[in-house]
């Protein structure tokens, strides 16, 4: 879900009685897997969620073919590729392979960072239907990392908007200074985006613009990834 479930819609879903689910939820939520909203805005994936989701993803089989996949992609491109994913208002680095290259940027499989100011952030942000998208702007602080972060609303939006038609995500240099990303979607078989590859780079070795000639590959490896992560059911 895009936007915390309240108890009666996760009821309706799942065809149980409310006080049959509110002793799951509340056992859920004491063990981490499950986080109550404020003002009863109802319930998201806790931490320990998303620590379970992110050691399936990198269990054995699908852990091999994602880092395949990110490893020819930075053979192709020169430049640092990984795996990201929607969480609770952020995003998670769930797979990642570095350039060799001296100059590049740290962060580990299991990370979280701004959706505001990343690439892969501003499209996951961009292709959630408009009502989600400013419920989700409307509980999200927009703090400056760098000289060039977006932090005013109607500036995000309007941005959001253009990646929403370009299909792209875009980081100009807006979460760290010097650095530069693009983010391409990796859609499950109904259409809707799952996940983002994306590919950063130091401005010291490629502009924004050189860094967009890769879409075409990241986009190959796009349609990759959603055949290891989204199977077609036979």
């Amino acid at each position: 879900a895009s936007q915390p479930l309240t108890l009666a819609q996760l009821a309706a879903m799942m065809r149980v009685p409310k006080s049959t689910l509110m002793r799951l939820l509340r056992s859920m939520e004491m063990h981490g897997y499950l986080l109550h909203m404020p003002a009863e805005r109802g319930y998201v994936l806790g931490t320990r969620s998303a620590t379970l989701a992110l050691r399936m993803l990198r269990g054995s089989n699908i852990r091999r073919e994602c880092r395949a996949v990110l490893r020819n992609l930075v053979r192709a491109l020169g430049e640092t590729c990984n795996l990201t994913v929607p969480d609770a208002g952020r995003v998670l680095y769930v797979e990642r392979i570095d350039t060799t290259a001296p100059l590049r940027m740290q962060l580990e499989p299991g990370i979280w960072v701004p959706m505001h100011c990343t690439a892969s952030g501003k499209l996951f942000l961009a292709s959630m239907p408009l009502l989600d998208r400013r419920s989700i702007l409307d509980q999200m602080p927009l703090p400056r990392h760098a000289p060039r972060t977006i932090t005013d609303r109607r500036e995000l939006e309007a941005e959001l908007e253009r990646i929403a038609r370009r299909g792209v995500g875009i980081d100009n240099e807006e979460f760290v200074l010097g650095m530069v990303a693009v983010a391409v979607p990796v859609r499950g078989n109904d259409g809707k985006l799952v996940a983002a590859v994306a590919c950063h780079a130091p401005t010291a070795r490629r502009s924004l613009d050189e860094l967009l000639t890769c879409v075409p590959d990241l986009c190959k490896a796009a349609e990759a990834m959603q055949r290891i992560l989204c199977p077609a059911k036979s």
